[in-house]
């Protein structure tokens, strides 16, 4: 796996070097110091992931990542931060980043790094038990507009659950491959890019 690590405490980034490296699986690329660096790095590199702070100098993980995701859509970012202000994370789901750990939980960031570079998304325990409460509107949400069928309301609210689509499959006695068509129109329908677009926007519209 090729990882950039982007923290504006040069002696943490240097560190995460180090404990990733020492995990052999993982090679990293270069360490950046501010959201500035993050840009040109990931365009230079293009890493399988992304590891990176959010409040920087310069330009903030926020920022980085928008503009990165505007030209590299599929690009995996994880963001590694003491921060869990509400606005943060509602922004960072918002732009369409991969995962949300905090530093705090050491000894998950390889296995987040894995996850996401996997094509999954990852978020703390503290983060998922705000997304209820942090998504939600209190205007009572009209899928018809969207020509959104009840079975694809079920879909949508079981992958917001994080649910993966043999498990959807197993609970809607369903074949896989049609969880999958069904996603896939879902998203066309939306005008969303993937599953965490999709989780985002069932929490905005609980």
């Amino acid at each position: 796996m090729r990882v950039i690590v982007v923290d504006d405490d040069q002696l943490v980034a240097i560190s995460l070097k180090t404990i990733l490296e020492a995990e052999g699986s993982i090679e990293v690329l270069a360490a950046g110091y501010n959201g500035v660096e993050a840009v040109a790095l990931f365009k230079e590199y293009q890493p399988d992931v992304l590891l990176m702070d959010i409040r920087m100098e310069t330009m903030s993980g926020l920022t980085a990542a928008e503009q990165i995701l505007k030209e590299f859509p599929k690009a995996r970012i994880l963001f590694l931060t003491t921060f869990s202000d509400d606005e943060y994370i509602v922004k960072a789901l918002n732009i369409g980043v991969k995962g949300y750990i905090l530093k705090q939980d050491f000894e998950g960031i390889v296995p987040a790094l894995k996850a996401v570079c996997g094509g999954q998304s990852v978020f703390g325990g503290e983060i998922v038990g705000k997304l209820p409460v942090l998504m939600q509107t209190r205007e009572e949400f009209d899928y018809t507009q969207y020509d959104i069928s009840k079975k694809e309301q079920n879909i949508i609210e079981l992958v917001a659950e994080g649910l993966s689509n043999k498990e959807i499959a197993e609970k809607l006695y369903l074949g896989e491959g049609t969880v999958r068509n069904y996603i896939s129109v879902v998203l066309e329908k939306l005008g969303l890019r993937d599953r965490t677009q999709l989780a985002v926007f069932y929490y905005k519209n609980l």
